[in-house]
């Protein structure tokens, strides 16, 4: 198969190799989004009156027949075809003859790339979303359910002042409305449509962006042909950044299931299949799930600077570096999937400790309930403060221990309904327009 850029002379094999990679193999997977930038773009150059009607209409049978293959997982790329955009067009041309080689007026590989890419993102954040969704609906039904059942919180990993899973599970679920605002921030910035910068530089021909925004359901255009091209690799961090923001909560939450599944705290379990044993340990009960969860999610911490780094010291317009940026983010967003749904698949199957605080050794948990029991008695609070100090060092401190918390946010008063309200508030604002 003739490249599409071919000029009469081939290319060292061993250079072919190195700079075409794994964009073969990536590429499959913009292939639906591909075929629909084709769509919207036959469409357009009918209008601008450089393609007649009942060609188009050829041109689209055929891309349906093309995306028909892909959906049923029938599509391959040919072993000489260089990447998803020249296979299609040769698959065109062979079916059509001269009216496939139309197909390319008026577009660059450039914007056919990013137009491909931007798509595909909108499509992920979307999935990410529904996954995000999906923790969140759970943690807070975690939180009602055990709303009522204290357990230690610590400061400095030392025994501090009462909790209660209710405000455990909750915490996570409202940490998780300020990862689906940056996941927002980065779909706004995805549903811009590039098509039409051509290389970078625009063209020639009376391309109507308006009508191709219009028929790939963005929200809007880049409008500056430059700028366009220049977001090859800025949208790529802007949603690295909210995917570490996401691992950085569920490394946090898988940082809390393995200590506390551990023999030293015992706040929760897991049925003895979803944990592994040791080969000479006959006890042991590994958190290995867990343990992998926050081991993925710590390298997911890391995408945004192996990005930034990639595409540092570049000037403006397309380089060749960008190609790699699908081989780090590409496999990191399934990577975000699974450690979303294990968690989810985790947590529909633990069981939480109700009897936590019947051990002795939290009895200094309510040190500061007690100081504020005698205050509101009308003793100052330093005063107060001293007397508790007192009685624990010398070893006659002892409270009831139950707590009366009511403000907003504290354990009598989880605020669930309103923490739903800036979740749904924040995933609105994600939302596929039909093309």
């Amino acid at each position: 198969m003739a490249k599409i850029w071919d000029k009469g002379f081939d290319a060292n094999q061993q250079v072919e190799a190195f700079t075409v990679g794994n964009d073969r193999e990536l590429d499959l997977r913009l292939a639906k989004h591909d075929i629909l930038g084709s769509m919207a773009h036959i469409k357009m150059l009918v209008k601008i009156g450089l393609l007649e009607e009942e060609e188009e209409a050829a041109l689209r049978t055929e891309l349906q027949n093309i995306l028909s293959e892909v959906e049923k997982g029938n599509f391959r790329l040919d072993d000489d075809a260089e990447d998803i955009h020249s296979q299609i067009e040769a698959m065109l041309t062979e079916r059509l003859g001269d009216v496939g080689k139309k197909i390319h007026s008026g577009r660059s590989r450039n914007d056919q790339v990013l137009v491909d890419i931007k798509l595909f993102l909108k499509e992920e954040i979307c999935q990410i979303k529904e996954e995000v969704l999906r923790l969140f609906d759970l943690l807070q039904s975690l939180s009602e359910k055990h709303k009522d059942t204290l357990l230690p919180g610590y400061t400095h990993a030392q025994i501090a002042m009462p909790s209660s899973f209710g405000l455990w599970f909750g915490a996570y679920a409202e940490t998780l409305v300020d990862d689906m605002q940056t996941l927002a921030a980065a779909w706004k910035v995805a549903d811009q449509n590039p098509l039409g910068s051509a290389a970078g530089y625009g063209s020639s021909f009376p391309l109507d962006r308006e009508m191709t925004t219009s028929e790939l359901g963005f929200a809007t255009m880049s409008y500056n042909v430059v700028a366009a091209q220049m977001g090859r690799g800025k949208t790529e961090r802007i949603l690295a950044q909210s995917m570490a923001n996401i691992a950085f909560t569920l490394n946090k939450l898988a940082t809390d299931n393995c200590m506390y599944l551990s023999g030293n705290y015992g706040f929760i379990s897991y049925p003895e299949e979803l944990t592994t044993g040791s080969s000479i340990m006959p006890h042991k009960k590994n958190p290995d799930v867990w343990e992998l969860i926050r081991a993925h999610s710590n390298r997911l911490q890391s995408l945004p600077n192996e990005i930034t780094v990639m595409t540092t010291n570049m000037p403006h317009g397309y380089h060749r570096d960008y190609q790699l940026l699908k081989e780090v983010l590409f496999p990191a967003i399934e990577t975000l999937h699974t450690v979303l749904k294990m968690s989810c698949f985790m947590l529909e199957r633990i069981s939480v400790n109700r009897d936590i605080l019947s051990d002795p050794r939290y009895e200094y948990l309510f040190t500061v309930e007690e100081v504020n029991k005698r205050v509101l008695r009308g003793i100052p609070f330093r005063e107060a403060y001293q007397q508790v100090g007192k009685e624990v060092q010398q070893g006659s401190f002892h409270a009831e221990k139950k707590v009366h918390h009511s403000h907003p946010g504290s354990i009598g008063n989880l605020c669930t309904e309103e923490i739903r309200e800036k979740m749904e508030s924040a995933s609105l604002a994600i939302q596929q327009k039909k093309g």
